[in-house]
């Protein structure tokens, strides 16, 4: 019989090693590349004489298209692969999270495959983002109400 010492310098000896900080720099070059990407849109369609705000959002709808687009042509998974958790910060990651099961399961029809199944993955992050914000604005509101500002 295998100790418990012996049995975890088994498995430290024939666990794969940790690429932490190669990941780490992969996210962070591919995150990067991503929002300079949609920064070089946003240049683009205010040198058409396209107000800011508005610039800024025609730049999310562009780069939502993208994600989908890339979703849909199956290169946003291949991207995905070398760029770890540097595609899922955009909101090109947040398309691929909604188009990659509404595109999995619309063989199913619209209504038990793309409606049922668009927000699987996406649905959580939606939840749990909102009832953080929520409970944000709460503490930040009762703060406020006692007079103190943090910012």
């Amino acid at each position: 019989m295998v100790s418990r010492k012996e049995y975890n310098k088994i498995v430290e000896r024939n666990s794969p090693k940790s690429k932490t900080l190669q990941n780490c720099a992969r996210a962070f070059v591919f995150g990067g590349a991503f929002c300079a990407l949609g920064q070089g849109i946003m240049e683009i369609i205010s040198l058409w004489g396209v107000k800011e705000q508005d610039a800024r959002t025609l730049t999310s709808v562009a780069l939502i298209f993208l994600g989908v687009l890339l979703t849909l042509l199956g290169v946003y998974d291949k991207i995905a692969k070398h760029a770890g958790a540097g595609t899922l910060v955009p909101i090109t990651g947040f398309a691929n999270a909604v188009s990659a099961p509404a595109i999995e399961f619309k063989t199913e029809g619209f209504i038990t495959g793309v409606g049922a199944k668009m927000f699987i993955i996406a649905g959580p992050v939606i939840v749990y983002g909102t009832s953080a914000a929520i409970i944000y604005g709460a503490v930040l509101w009762v703060l406020h109400m006692l007079g103190i500002t943090l910012f």
